[in-house]
């Protein structure tokens, strides 16, 4: 009973040890001898051939044979005749015409031609700087008498503004008053010198009180009253408006004391903000036109003054300055209008409609039309913009004819047509080396035998009585 216990241990031994050489057996003759390829499906007579399936969603994912994706939904077929054709570009796409026609494909020639360039803009009218006046005495005194005394009041050129009272200008008169007076009883000397020493003197005492700001018509009236004024007037320099008043009567003044500030208006300035991509068009002595609400139906025409050398950083803009004639005086300061500055800058280049050109961030491209029904895409260099044009510096020749409408539908067609020529590049390239089967290194059991098994797993000391 025990010799038949014994049996069956020493049996399931040599049962294992047959299964291990028969699997080694088989995998060594399997590697022996090259997997079957996978051959394609020959399309039937008069159908193009399948080269592969691609998933529907995703084109980097394909399959040899029909499949679904984890919606269901059937992979596409790529055909032979799916290819581009040589020496097409990659991304080449042909549509049916019909199709184009329902899409709404339009197209417009790259022809040569002179770019001009109209900005609009907000304009603020300005005083002009170089119009602005300060009124300052040049002598220390008292205010006597203003006859200016309120902001916004016109003056005219010559006006008095006020009267001033100063020992050093009464000083100055009694000063010229003497050489006057030297002059004429000396004058008729036989000594020349006597004479012209005299007349010098009346000359230079008479530029004193000029350089001092005494109006001529109180020169006059000194040397023909020969009275010593008290008060003498201070003048306007020019026409205006007030549009300060720093004195009043009984004020002490001295020259640093700024008494008026006044304005010419019969020029004016505007002031305008140019976008940065609108600077090359512009240059100094463009002309420029500005319509006002407050001013209706009246086109004022000025030209562009002056360009400042620095830019906004908020806004990312440059300050132009315009320049306008007032002497109506309806452009008044602070006023906003409409401006056009008609860029007096030309520029000869071949030109497509804007919209033909697809930006993705990192280049530009547009789509050529090579006649039936084929669209290349072209990456191009495109320069400035102008009227809805815009000026290809290279990558479109003067007539080729260029995608103006549903150019991003064709642009994801393409992007498609060039991920999977990229792909059956891929494939056509060198196959991969055949991977040998999993764990063969392990189970290097070449010139095994039973005898070097028994020797292995040490069994030659092994009998019945052993097992038992």
């Amino acid at each position: 009973m025990k010799k038949q216990k014994a049996v069956v241990p020493f049996l399931i031994v040599l049962a294992l040890l047959a299964g291990l050489a028969g699997g080694y057996w088989y995998a060594s003759s399997d590697k022996q001898q090259p997997a079957a390829p996978v051959e394609k499906t020959e399309s039937t007579e008069g159908e193009p051939e399948v080269l592969f399936y691609r998933n529907p969603m995703n084109p980097a994912i394909t399959s040899p044979g029909p499949a679904k994706d984890e919606m269901g939904m059937d992979y596409i077929p790529v055909y032979a005749d799916d290819d581009r054709s040589a020496g097409e570009p990659a991304g080449t796409v042909t549509i049916d015409p019909v199709v184009e026609q329902n899409i709404g494909v339009r197209t417009a020639v790259a022809q040569k031609q002179v770019l001009n360039r109209e900005i609009r803009s907000v304009g603020r009218v300005a005083y002009d700087e170089e119009l602005l006046y300060r009124v300052h005495p040049k002598v220390e005194g008292w205010i006597e008498e203003l006859y200016v005394k309120k902001t916004g009041q016109r003056v005219k050129e010559d006006e008095i503004l006020l009267s001033i009272y100063s020992p050093q200008l009464v000083a100055g008169q009694q000063e010229y008053l003497i050489a006057v007076n030297n002059y004429e009883a000396l004058k008729n000397s036989p000594i020349e010198d006597i004479s012209k020493g005299a007349e010098e003197l009346v000359e230079s005492s008479r530029k004193r009180l000029e350089y001092l700001d005494v109006p001529p018509h109180q020169l006059k009236e000194l040397i023909e009253e020969h009275v010593v004024k008290k008060s003498l007037h201070i003048h306007s320099p020019y026409a205006g408006i007030v549009l300060a008043v720093n004195i009043r009567e009984g004020d002490k003044v001295a020259p640093r004391t700024q008494m008026y500030t006044l304005a010419d208006l019969s020029r004016v300035w505007a002031y305008v903000d140019v976008y940065e991509f609108e600077l090359p068009w512009i240059e100094e002595n463009d002309p420029a036109e500005m319509t006002l609400a407050g001013v209706p139906g009246r086109i004022f025409t000025g030209k562009l003054d002056y360009i400042y050398p620095y830019m906004d950083k908020e806004t990312r803009t440059v300050k132009v300055r315009l320049e306008f004639d007032n002497r109506e005086g309806l452009l008044k300061p602070d006023m906003f209008g409409d401006v056009i500055i008609k860029a007096g800058r030309d520029v000869e280049a071949v030109v497509i409609p804007a919209e033909a050109v697809v930006r993705s961030g990192e280049r530009e491209i547009v789509f050529i039309s090579r006649g039936k029904g084929k669209f290349e895409p072209r990456e191009v260099e495109i320069g400035v913009t102008a009227s809805g044009l815009t000026q290809i510096l290279a990558g479109v020749e003067e007539g080729e004819r260029v995608v103006t409408s549903s150019q991003f539908l064709i642009d994801s067609e393409s992007k498609l047509r060039e991920a999977t020529a990229k792909m059956m590049a891929q494939q056509s390239g060198p196959s991969a080396p055949e991977e040998e089967p999993a764990g063969a290194d392990d189970m290097d059991m070449s010139g095994m035998s039973l005898e070097n098994m028994e020797e292995e797993l040490d069994m030659s000391d092994m009998t019945l009585e052993n097992l038992e």
